[in-house]
Order: structure tokens, then sequence, then C-alpha cells
């Protein structure tokens, strides 16, 4: 596992948060982290393809990325020590170690040829992190700058909860305040003006009535 010099004070309350949460984690969250699978389904990873994902926690979502995908090659990155624990162990116990690297990184400002000799990648897949990530729109910025010319971007994050009641939204944003997520109101706009900047093709989709928001930016579409 790789690791780089990481921001101490949001790499040590991410440690905090999980040191215990991981154990449970991939049990409690599959009740309200909704829309991840249909992200993976819509990855398409090219044969042979390389896959990042950007904070991959306990390693649920790549290793039923690679599972899915075969032929491709998966990169992992967290900033927290105690899931990528986590998530190693799980990747071992899949027998996928020889097709999933992890590396420990700050989402914001990585350098994925010195943490996987790999400078571009066909896919990067961000699910449920940017609303836990200070500064989270310098992960889309750099995830687009480490994307193969050919390659997209694919975020599946907490939406605005425009369709369901005012109630379901209070109660939803105190129970994720207890884990320092705070959902991005102003994602779709940011992804749009990214896209704008780039040149790319952005696609934009309401789940559960505004519950979850999925997108997904790039050439590779």
């Amino acid at each position: 596992m790789s690791t780089t010099e990481l921001p101490a004070s949001h790499a040590e309350l991410m440690d905090g948060v999980y040191r215990w949460q991981r154990h449970i984690y991939d049990l409690t969250r599959k009740y309200y982290l909704l829309g991840r699978d249909r992200m993976i389904a819509g990855l398409d990873v090219p044969q042979g393809g390389t896959v990042l994902e950007l904070g991959c926690g306990t390693g649920r979502n790549i290793i039923l990325a690679a599972r899915a995908y075969p032929d491709a090659r998966f990169f992992g990155l967290d900033i927290s020590a105690e899931m990528l624990e986590t998530a190693g162990t799980a990747i071992d116990r899949e027998g996928l170690s020889d097709r999933v690297t992890l590396a420990r990184g700050d989402a914001t400002d990585f350098d994925a040829e010195a943490l996987y000799g790999i400078e571009r990648f066909d896919r990067i897949f961000v699910s449920y992190s940017l609303s836990m990530i200070p500064g989270w729109e310098k992960t889309v910025s750099a995830a687009l700058a480490t994307l193969a010319p050919t390659g997209s971007l694919h975020i599946v994050d907490f939406g605005q909860q425009e369709g369901l009641p005012g109630w379901f939204r209070t109660l939803l944003r105190g129970w994720l305040k207890k884990f320092h997520v705070t959902p991005r109101e102003s994602l779709r706009d940011v992804l749009e003006s990214e896209a704008e900047r780039t040149g790319v093709t952005f696609r934009f989709r309401t789940l559960y009535r505004g519950y979850a928001w999925l997108a997904v930016i790039g050439l590779g579409m």
C-alpha cells in the first residue's frame, strides 16, 4: 500500500469516525447509500481498462466493480488508514489483491503516478465521498485531470431530497451531520461548469425523488 503526506486534521478525523464504524459500515450503509450499484453497472469499463475509486472506504464498491469487470485493473484511494485496513482485508479475502491496489492519500490533491505508477485512468468513480471531503470541488478537478482522453468520471452522492417531505430532509441532515456528512447543494452546478470548461459531455440524474444524485462527466460515455 502506498502513501503520501496527508493533511493531519482531516485524516485523523476520518480515522476517529471510522475506527469502530468500519466494522459495521457495510451492514448499515446499504440501507441508505442508494444508487451505488447502479453507478457501478454504468461504468462500462473497456477491456483491460484501469479504474480508480476516490474514497474507497471499506472496499465494498471496488470489490463489486472488480467482479463486474474481470479484465480491468482497479486502484483505490482513501485518507483513512482505518478504512484501508478493512478494505485490504476484504480484497485479500476475495482473492482480488492481484488486480486491486490501494493507497492512502488526499482525494483533493493526489499524485497518481507516485502512488500507482499510472498517470491516467479510463474510469474514475466517487461514491458518497464528496459529501465528506472538505474542498470537494478540488476532488472533481483532480479526477478530471487524471482521466484518460476517452475516460469518464462517475459520481453518486446525496442529493437535496427535493421530491421528499421536509421532515425527512431535516431528519436525514441531522443524522448525516453526526458523521461529518454534508450533501453538496452545488454539486450539479460545479460538474456542469467543469464539463463546459474541459469541453466534455455531462449527464445528470436524480434518483429516488432527489434522495441521491448520479452524474457522469467525460468523453467515454
